[in-house]
């Protein structure tokens, strides 16, 4: 009995003390940027979408986990003009062809793998959630003092987002779009 005593106590410290050493940092949302960039045939629209709220987790000065929600009904375009169709874009993107946001207003990433790969640059899988559909994808972060860089892109088709796919429809000529849209994040915590 008093050997399983030991045991417990040492579990105890020892669980203690790596708990004490994980340390969750908020990202502050107003300093943080995510642009975007969706390429078809005859060109390329942009724009940015708003992160909710997210957290990164550090045990010490290393990387560990992370988790983020992001506003999908925040998404803007930001390379047109009310006159040149932003509005019309925008409301496109939001209805169901694209992410859906009246039944899906956002959008998590949570981070299930985090490997070093050097000084502040690291390789992440996480479990993606659009549209309700929960993928895993792999993207490069790079952390250096309170903000953290990643560019990143999804096959949109993954989570039943197949509007003007040359992958699911024939005869699209130059009105197909691609499946994958760009990431730039920036993030502040």
């Amino acid at each position: 009995m008093r050997n399983f005593k030991t045991i417990a106590i040492a579990l105890l410290v020892a669980f203690g003390t790596t708990v004490a050493t994980a340390q969750t940092k908020k990202v502050d949302v107003a300093k943080t940027k995510i642009s975007w960039v969706g390429k078809k045939v005859t060109g390329a629209h942009e724009g940015t979408v708003s992160l909710k709220e997210g957290n990164l987790v550090f045990n010490g000065k290393k990387l560990t986990g992370g988790t983020f929600t992001v506003d999908m009904n925040s998404i803007q375009v930001t390379d047109l003009k009310a006159d040149q169709g932003k509005e019309k874009l925008e409301g496109h993107l939001k209805a169901d062809d694209f992410f859906g946001t009246e039944k899906f207003p956002t959008a998590k990433l949570n981070f299930t793998k985090v490997a070093a790969k050097q000084n502040g640059l690291y390789t992440v899988t996480a479990d993606l959630t659009l549209k309700g559909i929960t993928k895993p994808i792999t993207f490069d972060i790079t952390v250096n003092g309170n903000k953290a860089t990643s560019a990143l892109k999804i096959d949109r088709t993954k989570y039943d987002i197949k509007y003007g796919s040359g992958s699911f429809f024939d005869s699209l000529g130059d009105k197909a779009i691609n499946d994958e849209f760009e990431l730039a994040v920036e993030l502040a915590f």
